[in-house]
């Protein structure tokens, strides 16, 4: 087993503490609402919501389309959708996949960093093993934020993961955050 990381980095208008809110502790209930098409349900499976939890994140049949990356990415079958409480389904990348389940490793709620693992789903084929996925929002001098996510891939055997490879994703990935900024602008009382 081989581990290959990719880190994504992009600042955002928003307040880290409304961003977390957002995409990390709320996105269950946020994420499917602002994606329809895309998302489903977002369900704890496991736990009471905090570090341990098991999350699963359905997809619609409709569409078939996961355009996965907040830590997710595609071009190898690679999806991170909406982890614990944020990922990403927004630039549409054809697929089959159905659901993925995370596990919530840490979630530090003063430092506004989530810590999550994809353990199951279709997301990961036969030639990975897992996901783990650190993304953190950190203050901005313009009152902003800046995002910063890290993914490391747990391959199976020898396989490599190439960045060109996963690129849809991560521009998916900004995607998802770009939707819930544009709402979290239109609504300045939400998660305020």
């Amino acid at each position: 087993m081989g581990i290959t990381s990719f880190t994504q980095e992009f600042t955002c208008p928003i307040a880290p503490s409304r961003m977390y809110k957002a995409l990390i502790l709320e996105s269950n209930q946020l994420i499917p609402k602002l994606l329809p098409k895309f998302i489903k349900s977002v369900e704890v499976i496991q736990g009471d919501g905090g570090a341990g939890s098991i999350e699963q994140v359905n997809f619609t049949e409709a569409t078939g389309v996961c355009g996965c990356g907040w830590w997710a990415d595609s071009g190898v079958g690679v999806c991170g959708s909406v982890g614990v409480g944020f990922g990403s389904v927004g630039g549409g990348v054809a697929s089959h996949f159905k659901y993925v389940k995370h596990r919530l490793d840490e979630l530090d709620k003063d430092n506004f960093v989530c810590k999550y693992t994809m353990i199951e789903g279709d997301a990961l084929g036969d030639k990975l093993e897992s996901i783990a996925y650190e993304v953190k929002f950190e203050a901005a001098s313009d009152g902003g934020c800046i995002c910063k996510m890290i993914s490391k891939y747990n391959t199976i055997g020898d396989f490599e993961i190439k960045e060109e490879e996963i690129k849809a994703g991560k521009d998916s990935a900004i995607g998802i955050y770009k939707v819930v900024e544009a709402y979290l602008l239109e609504n300045p009382q939400v998660y305020a």
